[in-house]
């Protein structure tokens, strides 16, 4: 079968001319009940000039999904409607590949309390998962995902290596308890090298154990092991997974959440690093704040550590049960000031830019469109066709279409930090 033409690159005529002043866009605030409060939260503060000391902040929404849209400040339109009647901001690549939609969600999430273990499923299953249970799973698209830490931010992501379930199963009887002897000892004779096949089916069947045992066995596991982490805690350093371990039971009491976070990799990030999740790919985030893309999707299989709908049988048959600690970004410099991050999905990539006073930084024309975040500082923006650039802020989203060059410099003694999403570069290539 042969590869399918190349795109090739638009004419010229075919360019759009760009609005002559900033598209802002004012955003969706989701209060999800594990948001930072107040604030203390990065979205309150970038979202909301007067926050709620008492209300969470979850997560800020840039982007066209139905379930929090982007609106243009001035005439209040929904961005999707704007878009609607200028299909050429898209550019023509991203409209026949996609239609008349951004191909990606952009977010800030500001997290204090663990995130539900959860997958997103792949395009085939969304199709499925949506036209079964449409009021649950609220569209059909997939959602590959990638998180860029603003501060320290941690995450489970992806199942842990075998030799490192083994030593779980060896040292944390209650699990073993709930997974059951046979399996218990399937994974026990493992060995790096087994086929993937029958390691796959040994792990799904243990984490089906564990994840569908009864309310009461779990409650007596987790009760147990955490009166034994207290105890040995007295006499012993205990090892970051089990410093979790407690963390999340305080969260989340009684939750086999918290005996299936052992089976995952736990991962730290610093600022600036960053991670990428396929579909059908176990992860919960567990606090910090961060930079986060998507597919334009919410679809969230979820089945522990959280008190919303748990769909448990489609979360176990879904995954992949690939074994391998995941692939940690630092961002590859593409221009002075300038970082990108570019993760193995089409729908996007990220560019971070921290342009110091009397610095200018240029982003070059791309066929589709953007989304810019001023995260700190004061700046001034100039596009392509206008005569002189605008100040932005702390807090100010602007969407930039296709083929439109962007200038940046910072106003004032301080530098300006954004962050630019748009379509992977990969696709336009």
């Amino acid at each position: 079968m042969e590869d399918p033409p190349a795109l090739a690159p638009p004419e010229p005529e075919a360019t759009p001319a760009p609005p002559q002043r900033l598209l802002r866009l004012r955003c969706a605030v989701q209060h999800y009940e594990w948001g930072q409060r107040g604030a203390a939260s990065l979205v309150a503060r970038l979202a909301d000039q007067n926050p709620d000391p008492a209300r969470p902040y979850a997560e800020l929404w840039m982007g066209t999904h139905p379930s929090g849209p982007s609106t243009l400040l001035g005439d209040g339109a929904l961005l999707r409607d704007w878009l609607a009647r200028n299909p050429d901001a898209l550019g023509p690549a991203v409209t026949a590949h996609w239609g008349g939609d951004l191909p990606f969600l952009f977010k800030v999430l500001s997290v204090a309390k663990a995130l539900s273990i959860q997958a997103h499923p792949d395009k085939k299953l969304a199709e499925v998962l949506h036209a079964l249970r449409p009021s649950t799973y609220k569209d059909d698209n997939h959602k590959p995902e990638m998180a860029i830490a603003i501060t320290e931010f941690r995450a489970l992501c992806g199942f842990a290596a075998i030799e490192e379930l083994k030593d779980v199963l060896r040292t944390v009887p209650e699990i073993e308890g709930l997974v059951g002897h046979e399996d218990t000892g399937k994974l026990m004779n493992m060995r790096e090298y087994d086929g993937v096949s029958e390691v796959k089916s040994s792990l799904q069947s243990a984490f089906a154990k564990l994840m569908t045992a009864s309310k009461d066995m779990v409650s007596e596991a987790v009760a147990k092991l955490i009166n034994r982490l207290n105890t040995d805690s007295k006499i012993r350093t205990l090892t970051d997974k089990e410093q979790l371990v407690l963390s999340l039971e305080r969260q989340y009491q009684d939750d086999v959440g918290v005996l299936a976070a052992l089976f995952f990799n736990y991962v730290k990030l610093s600022p600036g690093e960053a991670l990428y999740i396929g579909a059908n790919e176990p992860h919960a985030y567990l606090s910090g704040e961060c930079i986060e893309i998507m597919a334009t999707s919410d679809n969230v299989v979820r089945a522990g550590l959280t008190p919303k709908y748990r769909d448990v049988q489609t979360l176990c048959s879904m995954l992949t049960y690939k074994q391998a600690f995941p692939e940690i970004l630092r961002g590859v410099p593409v221009q002075p000031h300038v970082r990108r991050y570019t993760p193995p999905f089409n729908e996007f990539e990220v560019d971070c830019c921290l342009v110091p006073p009397g610095e200018l930084v240029v982003i070059s024309r791309v066929p589709g469109p953007s989304i810019f975040l001023v995260m700190t500082g004061e700046g001034k923006i100039q596009l392509d066709s206008m005569s002189n650039g605008e100040k932005a802020k702390e807090g100010d989203v602007i969407f930039v279409p296709a083929y439109t060059e962007v200038k940046i410099s910072a106003c004032g003694p301080e530098s300006v930090h954004l962050y630019r999403a748009g379509v992977n570069s990969r696709f336009f290539s």
